[in-house]
């Protein structure tokens, strides 16, 4: 162990198991990675690099907006992430939560950091689309992705806040939380950023659409509209994004969309995010709104439907009416199953190249 080595916190408990020790944490870690699951297997290697003698970590983004990168996070920052995560939750030593995510992304390997160094009492189970339901616990923190949330609806008592992130949170999901007792606010960030530097409240009273800032973040856009992210302890230099934002404040904003996405018909801009908001719970199922060229309009927006072969065809007269005539898509394609990144996210670009590819045959 090196001195300089991430310390860990004297309350801190694994699976029932109170860890002082970094030799206690690499026995466990050992045990987990000869003898269990393929999950557990992802801890195993997670817990070893951190307490490696490199204070730094390497690993891939998601590839949500391009091709998966590998990057080199430094330790110290995650630390820092972790404890502007439990001042904003007031989440202290003791703090019960449950590790649903895979640790071999940054959502599940800060969990286990937030624990390590926050003394939270800490249950991994499997990454399942309903890890929650299957056991009887209850937990003060829980981090989820949409996916997993929509099948854990029922059991979400168990859970005092929830954090939804790695895709949007769909309006139908949104409905379904309204009532319940648990809070549960969907964040912003990304792999570059530790996870989320950015929260909003989706139920409740306190719901709103603005993100408001963790501890020690600013923001301001650029002359795009762009939002840039002043996180000083978490990364030395502003990082840039290609979100459109509305700045609200220094400290929130609200999300448009990706700058990437934004389509330009007939000399007008368009968000397909924004479009897609609006009509989300006209339309069942997954869908994107995107473009494709077009000999007048330069590009045209188009629907992608998910439609299993077999499936009625929609209707989509209500969702198109409550579009301008100018924002209705032009073109409706289906694909059977949308790809996306292994946080569910949709790879947009992945499916408007299949759908080139079969205009192709």
């Amino acid at each position: 162990m090196s001195p300089q080595s991430p310390s860990i916190h004297p309350d801190f408990q694994l699976n029932g198991l109170a860890i002082s020790s970094a030799e206690e944490l690499l026995n466990f870690a050992d045990a987990l990675a000869n003898e269990g699951a393929d999950y557990e297997v992802s801890v195993a290697r997670f817990l070893e690099e951190w307490l490696s003698f490199d204070p730094h970590i390497t690993l891939t983004t998601s590839g949500s907006t391009g091709a998966p990168k590998r990057i080199t996070l430094s330790k110290a920052a995650m630390v820092e992430s972790a404890q502007a995560t439990g001042s904003y939750f007031k989440l202290g030593p003791g703090t019960r939560a449950l590790l649903c995510l895979s640790a071999d992304y940054i959502a599940g390997k800060m969990m286990l950091v937030r624990a390590i160094s926050l003394g939270w009492d800490l249950h991994v189970v499997a990454p399942a689309k309903d890890s929650l339901v299957e056991y009887d616990n209850d937990y003060d923190f829980v981090a989820m992705v949409p996916y997993q949330v929509h099948h854990s609806i029922d059991a979400l008592d168990k859970v005092k806040k929830l954090i939804v992130g790695g895709g949007a949170v769909s309006k139908e999901l949104e409905a379904l939380l309204q009532h319940k007792q648990t809070e549960v606010f969907a964040t912003y960030g990304m792999t570059e950023t530790i996870t989320h530097v950015a929260v909003r409240r989706i139920n409740g009273f306190a719901r709103t659409d603005i993100y408001s800032a963790l501890p020690g973040i600013q923001f301001e856009t650029d002359e795009r509209g762009c939002l840039l992210i002043h996180a000083p302890k978490i990364h030395p230099n502003p990082l840039q994004t290609n979100d459109l934002v509305q700045l609200e404040s220094g400290v929130s904003f609200k999300w448009l969309g990706r700058l990437d996405n934004v389509v330009n018909s007939g000399g007008r801009k368009f968000v397909p995010e924004q479009l897609e908001a609006r009509i989300s719970n006209l339309i069942e199922g997954q869908f994107i709104i995107a473009a494709e060229p077009d000999a007048q309009l330069g590009q045209r927006l188009v629907l992608v439907l998910e439609r299993q072969q077999g499936d009625p065809s929609p209707d989509l007269n209500k969702a198109f009416q409550a579009l301008d005539p100018y924002e209705r898509p032009k073109r409706i394609y289906t694909v059977s199953k949308f790809p996306l990144t292994d946080t569910g996210k949709i790879r947009r670009g992945l499916v408007m190249e299949y759908i080139r590819e079969q205009r192709r045959d």
